[in-house]
């Protein structure tokens, strides 16, 4: 896969729920390369005075239109800058960047987890899975209705289940509550969220072999090779996959500013060994 430094034209955007918009852009260098769980990084205009790039998840890419989306919410000026653009308005985008998300090829049934914008992080991954001939089931989390993402943005072959902290709409409390519902359903499951979701999930995930006595992905007779932590192998056999949001500076892994920890000890860049990791790759009690 190759980076690409281009320069896109804005084609639409809208605000999809209060203060999170979704914007469609015209890069299909970009489009053509990417896969689900990968980034782009893009530069705020001259005049805003602000210097470091942006980085977003491919939303969405369209190999055929050329489209790239991007999904994110208004959170200080660089994002702001981004919701006065016009259609047409040229941006510099860099990408696609990090590492993807790795499905196993004999998985069939994929359990996508999203909390709040985490949706950006596997909404791609439905695509594809879809287009790959698999059921895909996900389970989304917001605060309450009015930050649920619309079903109408999602594949018809989705399994949409909600849940909402108040009740409002779908299933009372955290979306972590539903994983007991479809662990034994799933083959593998991909999550994109807050950190304090993410490491409930993975807590999850340890216990899940034990709980439904099911055998790793990728068990063999006779077979003794370890595949290396990290590699795409390796999370190809992990049952969970998670996308980790952090800031990042350089986005090209020089700066150090965006690392967790791994379970080695040995920090792990979020830009260049993610965003994508298998959830036994984190040390989730350290903090970073």
């Amino acid at each position: 896969m190759t980076m690409r430094l281009v320069t896109s034209e804005l084609v639409e955007s809208r605000e999809i729920l209060p203060g999170q918009w979704l914007q469609s852009y015209h890069a299909p260098q970009i489009a053509a390369s990417s896969r689900a769980g990968q980034f782009v990084h893009i530069r705020t205009g001259d005049y805003s005075g602000l210097v470091l790039r942006r980085p977003f998840s491919v939303n969405t890419a369209d190999l055929a239109t050329g489209m790239i989306t991007i999904h994110f919410r208004t959170i200080g000026r660089g994002t702001e800058w981004f919701t006065h653009l016009r259609p047409g308005d040229p941006i510099d985008v860099l990408g696609p960047l990090g590492r993807p998300f790795e499905v196993d090829p004999r998985s069939r049934r994929l359990l996508l987890i999203a909390g709040g914008l985490g949706m950006a992080g596997v909404r791609y991954l439905a695509d594809e899975a879809i287009q790959d001939g698999r059921q895909v089931t996900l389970l989304f989390g917001a605060a309450s209705a009015r930050e649920v993402y619309p079903s109408s943005l999602l594949p018809d072959e989705v399994e949409y289940v909600i849940a909402t902290d108040d009740g409002s709409v779908g299933r009372r409390g955290f979306v972590t509550e539903l994983i007991p519902e479809y662990e034994a359903w799933a083959d593998q499951a991909f999550a994109c969220g807050p950190a304090g979701m993410l490491a409930a999930l993975a807590r999850q995930a340890t216990g899940r072999r034990e709980r439904l006595g099911v055998a790793k992905l990728g068990r063999r007779r006779g077979g003794g090779r370890v595949d290396p932590v990290g590699s795409p192998a390796a999370r190809r056999k992990a049952f969970l996959q998670v996308s980790m949001e952090q800031n990042m500076g350089c986005a090209v892994g020089a700066c150090l500013g965006c690392v967790v920890m791994g379970v080695s000890g040995t920090p792990q860049r979020v830009c260049r060994e993610g965003p994508v990791f298998a959830s036994d790759e984190i040390n989730w009690e350290a903090g970073w």
